[in-house]
Formats: C-alpha cells, structure tokens, sequence
C-alpha cells in the first residue's frame, strides 16, 4: 500500500498546519492534482468532523481522513500520506486528538472504501511503523519503511 503511495506520488510533508480544518485540505491535495477527487471531497470531510468530531483520528498521532464511500467528487481509488512535524489540533480538550501523520483515503466504493480502511488499520497497529512514519522526512525514508517493513 505505501508503496503505491510512492508510485503515485501522493505524498507529501510540512512543518506545521495552523488548523485542522487546512490539514485536511491539504491532506487532500495530492489526491486533487491526480483527479482521484475533485475539491467537494476534502469539504465533505471537514463537514462530517464537524458533525461528528474528530472522529478521523484513530490513535493519538494518526489521522485517517475519509468519508463514507461513494462521496461526492471521487474519481478513483487511492490512499495519500502526508506528514506534519508540529502536531495538529482537532480538540483543544482532548489532545490525544492531535495528529502528525495523515492517511487520507478516496474510495469509489464502499467494498474499496473498507479494504483500504482495513489495511491501513493492520499497518497502523504496528507501534514500530508508526514510530518509523513519526521519523520519516522525505520520500527517501517512505522508501526505507516499505523496504524494512514490507509494507
């Protein structure tokens, strides 16, 4: 999976982000710019964490930007990562709630949507690989992840 990633070039890293609401913007740029998604996609995403809470944050540190399957304005199906060094607030009264790592998932459906979900999860339950992506800088450390790790 990460090396599709690589592959498509979706990736991307940042020191910081002044809002929650700007990371998942930018979260989604990638996915923009290779029209796997048109602009309501990260818009739609921000509306439900706004419903909803962050409920995009799946442990402390990681953040899983989606929404639910057949969204409007997905073209296609990928996953981007994106890294920021200071850590982003979604909750000022739950910090565990802050995140630096970003996976933002597009599905064009629902059995894709939760493929994806699901694969990220076994990746991300790996305390190893997360502390690996914590360190991460560049494109040339994802490539080190997806070598030592076989991910």
């Amino acid at each position: 999976m990460i090396d599709k990633i690589i592959e498509k070039g979706l990736f991307d890293f940042y020191d910081e982000i002044d809002s929650w609401q700007e990371a998942i913007n930018k979260s989604c740029n990638k996915l923009i710019e290779k029209n796997i998604v048109d602009e309501r996609y990260p818009k739609q995403v921000i509306e439900t964490v706004e419903k909803y809470g962050p409920y995009i944050v799946l442990i402390p540190g990681v953040a899983m930007p989606h929404c639910q399957e057949c969204a409007e304005g997905v073209n296609d199906t990928a996953v981007s990562f994106m890294k920021v060094e200071k850590p982003v607030v979604f909750d000022e009264e739950d910090r565990d709630k802050d995140a630096r790592l970003f996976f933002t998932i597009a599905s064009e459906d629902s059995s894709k949507h939760l493929e994806n979900i699901t694969a990220l999860s076994d990746i991300l339950c790996d305390e190893e690989i997360v502390e690996a992506f914590n360190k991460a800088k560049n494109v040339n450390d994802l490539k080190e992840i997806v070598k030592k790790y076989n991910i």
